[in-house]
């Protein structure tokens, strides 16, 4: 296939990129470097049989659409986005600048370019608000009602998918995402917990939990994820999917997890919780069984490790 990955030179963005080219893809990398790097990037663009091509440009730039519909892509994987919940609560006009505006641009540039597919990556954590802890892990059933400016403009990119394939004929899956994690991940950065413990475990920093860390997240393995979407490009069409593991893990648990397998005996910092972030989070996986064919295999020790590893041999 022709494929295009958006956010490419992020962590998830260059671990798909590297899964596209093994596979026999050709791919396109749109990435501003805001966030992500082109060192994740060092495989790919020194694929031997010229494949792999990078644009720097920022999705909010209307040139986008007009590259898309240069390049013709026939499936199109939009990762890039302003990713911090806390961000888009103080700056709720970024948030919507990158995370709509700039979506929009990669969806007309979809429209314009004869685009099959768009595989979006949208937000298990964020898009059903606060649900009641008897609803988890949430099915994708579960009223879309996000309490982020972040989660709202995930919202808003489903309903536009849904538009344009009504009116466009353009197929899409939007894979709902739990929190993601794994090697590539910037461990200063302010999203990205498992990252941030793993960086300051190693530095012989003190790790801070927000809140009293009995707050919940659902972790799941980068590799597990880059599978869902290398699947969602020929299944899943009009759905949002969930991409978990369905287990609830706490903060206070995740830290604890990882400081043992650093060989840390050190309690971690609490500081006040912070805005926008819900209490509790945990996504049913059935329907990503169902339609996608997709489990995830990697438990929270192992990719935790892996990561510690990854740093620690950088």
């Amino acid at each position: 296939m022709k494929t295009l990955v958006t956010g490419g030179a992020g962590f998830i963005g260059s671990t798909l990129v590297d899964r596209l080219l093994a596979e026999g893809h050709s791919v396109d990398v749109i990435d501003d470097l805001s966030s992500g790097s082109l060192a994740n990037l060092a495989e790919a663009r020194s694929n031997p049989d010229h494949q792999f091509q990078f644009h720097r440009l920022d999705i909010r730039d209307g040139a986008v659409a007009e590259l898309i519909e240069r390049r013709q892509p026939e499936i199109i994987f939009h990762l890039a986005a302003q990713i911090d919940v806390r961000v888009s609560v103080a700056d709720p006009v970024l948030d919507a600048m990158i995370n709509v505006i700039g979506s929009l641009h990669v969806l007309e540039g979809a429209r314009r370019a004869g685009t099959r597919k768009v595989v979006f990556a949208s937000s298990g954590g964020t898009i059903y608000g606060a649900p009641d802890g008897a609803d988890l892990p949430v099915r994708e059933s579960h009223p879309q009602v996000p309490i982020s400016p972040y989660g709202v403009a995930k919202k808003v990119v489903g309903d536009y998918l849904a538009a344009y394939r009504v009116l466009h004929d353009l197929e899409f899956t939007a894979l709902a995402l739990a929190n993601v994690y794994g090697p590539r991940q910037d461990p200063h950065g302010e999203a990205g917990v498992v990252a941030i413990f793993a960086g300051r475990l190693l530095s012989g920093e003190p790790c801070t939990i927000f809140g009293d860390g009995a707050q919940t997240r659902d972790y799941v393995y980068v590799d597990d994820v880059v599978d869902a979407f290398v699947r969602a490009a020929d299944k899943g069409g009009g759905l949002v999917i969930n991409i978990g593991t369905g287990v609830e893990t706490s903060v206070n648990d995740l830290y604890a997890t990882m400081a043992k397998v650093a060989g840390v005996d050190r309690a971690a910092v609490l500081a006040p919780a912070r805005d926008g972030e819900v209490p509790r989070s945990a996504l049913d996986a059935g329907r990503a069984e169902m339609q996608l064919g997709w489990k995830p295999w990697t438990d929270l020790a192992t990719g935790s490790s892996a990561v510690l590893d990854y740093f620690a041999n950088r």
